[in-house]
């Protein structure tokens, strides 16, 4: 974990991550890179809502970890996988929080995708 602040959630940034109770399918280059039953949805402030999709339920294999990193201060360190084929649009559209902070812990192990960098993110009505 970064030596950088933590921010904790509350009344003034509110962060939830909640079963998604949808599937969850995205797509890239024309094909499935991940299909989950098993998303969370974390719903940050006025941001949009992101998928959080578990590891086993993506192609790894289609993904190609880069050196790139972010940092949240409310989440913590982010680091990215590229697409593969998926040219420049594709780099860095995946990101994963490895160790979260506590109050996201819920993350780890999930991958979240940009949604302009696939071709798209379907929420499907659970089976």
């Amino acid at each position: 974990m970064s030596a950088q602040p933590v921010k904790i959630p509350g009344p003034g940034h509110p962060i939830t991550v909640e079963p998604a109770a949808r599937r969850i399918v995205v797509k890239a280059g024309g094909k499935v890179i991940a299909d989950s039953a098993n998303a969370l949805v974390l719903q940050e402030a006025s941001y949009p809502p992101v998928y959080y999709i578990p590891r086993e339920e993506a192609d790894m294999a289609a993904l190609e970890r880069t050196s790139h990193s972010t940092h949240c201060p409310y989440k913590g360190d982010a680091s990215y996988y590229s697409i593969q084929g998926g040219g420049d649009r594709a780099r860095n559209a995946v990101w994963s929080y490895e160790d979260p902070h506590a109050a996201v812990a819920g993350i780890k192990d999930h991958l979240a995708f940009y949604p302009d960098r696939v071709d798209s993110i379907e929420a499907l009505p659970a089976a």
